[in-house]
């Protein structure tokens, strides 16, 4: 049996990845793809064409919904909290119009909108410059759209964060488990370590198993205790029948900073029914 360096490096990284557990080597040297093409499978895994997520804010009726949205999110990705802004981690937080859309002023938008604050994450853009500029790799696009963050890859340059134009990553300038609680800590995630930038990640995690992004279960479970409407909505935007796509088609939106041609994938809702 023969092999080119090519292909015994790829053997080798399959063999790494796997852990040799379950699946014999000598059977990926002959070429039995059979066992290893089912490993990574999981049926209940949600997938798409491309994420992308909608925000009602009309729907954001008390402090406490953000809060609740936020938290959410923070508990289950073990975000520090160190009490100050300049050690901050953010992966979902809220700002204000002004500093959401500063590109997109409009004098008659309702008042009641420019007064809400505006919940804000990674947009998971079309074509996010901070793939581009990172020199590792650690940035990078999935083929549904998600842009996600290898820690491990990291080299804390922060080229990315300089890319960003919607300051939607952070970098740890403290140990962020300094900033949590042992009894807070969810030990079903990993935290990360000092030195590396981190961004919300769609909930990549949760999409394997089958579960939405926490912060939209939140706004789910939200609305369910008021008899009302969800103010987030995930899904498909290749998919006409998908919940974004559907509550898109209905209603006004805008994203921020469409000039930059990054093309977000994350949409603001502020307007009314489109055919009211």
């Amino acid at each position: 049996m023969s092999m080119n360096r090519r292909q015994f490096l790829k053997i080798a990284g399959m063999s790494t990845v796997l852990g040799l557990g379950g699946v014999p080597v000598i059977n990926l040297l002959k070429g039995d793809k059979s066992e290893a093409s089912h490993v990574f499978v999981n049926e209940k895994a949600l997938t798409a064409k491309r994420w992308g997520m909608a925000i009602d804010v009309s729907k954001f009726r008390t402090d406490d919904d953000y809060k609740k949205v936020i938290h959410a999110c923070n508990s289950i990705h073990n975000i520090p909290d160190f009490g100050n802004s300049k050690d901050q981690i953010k992966w979902i937080w809220t700002d204000t119009y002004e500093h959401t859309f500063p590109t997109q002023p409009n004098e008659f938008i309702e008042e009641s909108v420019k007064e809400k604050p505006f919940v804000l994450l990674c947009n998971h853009c079309e074509n996010p410059p901070c793939v581009r500029v990172c020199p590792t790799k650690a940035t990078f696009k999935r083929k549904d759209g998600i842009v996600m963050m290898d820690q491990h890859r990291c080299i804390g340059c922060r080229f990315c964060m300089a890319a960003c134009p919607f300051g939607a990553r952070s970098f740890n300038y403290k140990d962020p488990r300094l900033g949590l609680k042992p009894e807070d800590e969810n030990t079903q995630y990993p935290t990360r370590t000092i030195g590396v930038v981190e961004k919300c990640t769609f909930c990549a995690e949760r999409l394997s198993k089958g579960l939405i992004p926490a912060c939209v279960e939140a706004s789910q479970q939200i609305a369910k205790d008021a008899g009302t409407e969800a103010a987030m909505y995930f899904g498909d935007l290749d998919d006409p029948s998908s919940d974004v796509r559907k509550v898109l088609a209905g209603r006004y939106s805008i994203r921020r900073k469409p000039e930059l041609g990054t093309g977000p994938s994350v949409f603001y809702i502020i307007g009314g029914d489109k055919n009211a």
